[in-house]
């Protein structure tokens, strides 16, 4: 059995230096989880349905969108989910959402990290 295609699922903005920085943190998971890629629930392309219907098309079934989220508001907790119902219907996929990467204590983590580099890096 295949293991599921990832998709980190960012908000989505007309303004491409804002999608960079999603795209630059993605890059490590990319480059070490084999078909993951980023998408964007608006505004930006590639768009969820871009990137289910293009791993449809190579012969995945089954994904699981990972929220670049701090928290699940309306869109974690009803858009997002509409989408997912609409995407599974046309095609013929599984889409597992997981909780927002701010749900998960190692982003806790990883934020007293960039602050103590912060505190390390300010003069006294």
């Amino acid at each position: 059995m295949n293991s599921p295609r990832i998709i980190l699922l960012a908000h989505g903005s007309s303004d491409k230096r804002w999608c960079e920085t999603f795209e630059k943190l993605a890059a490590p998971t990319l480059a070490s989880v084999d078909n993951a890629r980023v998408a964007y629930m608006e505004l930006a392309e590639p768009s969820i349905d871009t990137v289910v219907g293009e791993g449809v098309t190579e012969g995945a079934t089954e994904f699981t969108i990972i929220p670049l989220f701090l928290a699940a508001g309306r869109h974690l907790r009803k858009d997002v989910p509409a989408m997912i119902e609409d995407l599974e219907k046309e095609h013929g996929a599984t889409i597992q959402l997981a909780p927002p990467i701010g749900e998960n204590p190692l982003l806790g983590q990883a934020i007293r990290d960039v602050v103590m580099l912060q505190l390390e890096q300010t003069p006294a």
